[in-house]
């Protein structure tokens, strides 16, 4: 099927997202400035005993705290992209669910394990994606073209998955949307611009596309990378699907987080250039301590600073919100049952397709 050229709808900037007192909490983080040793060693022992006290297990993000990363691995939760975060949290025996991230990614854990208790760090860690795709806005679209199947990226909200056909991660978009365009549908993509052109271009699929971006991704630039390459001709580019398509054209490889991390691993290559969210960087080099990983430039307004690829939501969860939601049982996720039905449908149709 040849290439459709894709169709864009703008509801949102994303440049607007993001607060003064964020942006002043995420540079504490990435200045090193969260902890004193001391102080974290004895939050980490305080929080292994509350989860094993309350019979919860851990589940974080790549992006989040190392720290917090370590705390998961070694009490048995998870650490993992979105796809498998939500899997763990369904198969896990535990009663209680704390998940480390954003809040879609509560939602989805509750949504799978709606018999669980879901409790995050913080409900105020969100996203980009999600805050730019309102499900009015999406029923709207949705609305004026009934014929199109409504496919949505994991990164949005429970209740635009509840009008979704599909839920995708960055993991199985390509093979989701493969075997759909065979069977010759026509689509809505939301909210992501980048994946969904990536996606388009990829399988032809005949897309309307959200005007969506991550404010992390969005702000990798090619020049600033062409730069990093020239400095290190033998590494090679590694990119997110949510990069600018000037990025992706130029990388060597293109996958989700997990996808990433597992072709970092299994390639004799010894450099890297690391087109995604900088807190990948301490699973890269922990399972790969021989070779070297750069963080890819970035810059302008979109992103958090100059020559930095955090996400601030992220950044929000730490070692004292994660003892704090565990001793007072709050930041619990709650959805409203009629939501939750519907949403179950399209993201159990993610969970069966895997």
């Amino acid at each position: 099927m040849g290439a459709q050229a894709p169709k864009t709808i703008n509801y949102m900037d994303s440049n607007n997202f993001i607060s003064k007192s964020l942006r002043q909490e995420h540079l504490k983080k990435i200045s090193g400035l969260r902890y004193e040793d001391e102080e974290k060693y004895e939050l980490q022992s305080e929080i292994r005993n509350l989860l094993k006290k309350n019979n919860a297990s851990l589940i974080a993000h790549y992006y989040t705290d190392p720290s917090i990363q370590d705390l998961a691995l070694d009490t048995n939760g998870c650490v993992a992209d979105s796809l498998d975060m939500a899997k763990f949290g369904a198969i896990t025996e535990s009663d209680t669910l704390v998940v480390c991230g954003v809040k879609f990614m509560g939602e989805t854990a509750k949504i799978l394990s709606p018999k669980k208790t879901v409790l995050m760090p913080t409900l105020e860690a969100t996203c980009s994606l999600d805050l730019g795709c309102k499900v009015e806005d999406l029923q709207l679209l949705k609305d004026q073209h009934p014929d199109r199947k409504v496919i949505v990226y994991a990164n949005t909200s429970a209740e635009v998955k509840s009008i979704a056909d599909w839920v995708v991660t960055s993991s199985i978009a390509l093979d989701v949307m493969d075997r759909l365009v065979s069977e010759g549908k026509k689509f809505i993509w939301a909210p992501d611009k980048h994946l969904g052109n990536y996606i388009q271009k990829e399988t032809g699929a005949d897309m309307i596309i959200w005007e969506g971006s991550c404010v992390v991704h969005e702000e990798f630039k090619l020049e600033g990378i062409m730069n990093l390459k020239y400095l290190h001709s033998d590494a090679l580019i590694l990119a997110h699907p949510e990069c600018p398509d000037k990025v992706l054209n130029i990388s060597d490889f293109v996958g989700s987080t997990s996808q990433i991390l597992n072709f970092a691993k299994k390639t004799d290559n010894l450099k890297f250039i690391i087109a995604t969210d900088a807190g990948i960087f301490h699973q890269l080099t922990l399972q790969n301590p021989n070779k070297e990983f750069f963080q890819a430039p970035t810059s302008g307004k979109g992103a958090t600073c100059i020559s930095c690829a955090y996400c601030p939501w992220m950044g929000m969860n730490d070692l004292f919100k994660l003892r704090d939601t565990l001793v007072n049982k709050n930041n619990e996720i709650s959805l409203e049952e009629n939501i939750l039905d519907k949403a179950q449908k399209s993201v159990k149709r993610m969970i069966d397709f895997v």
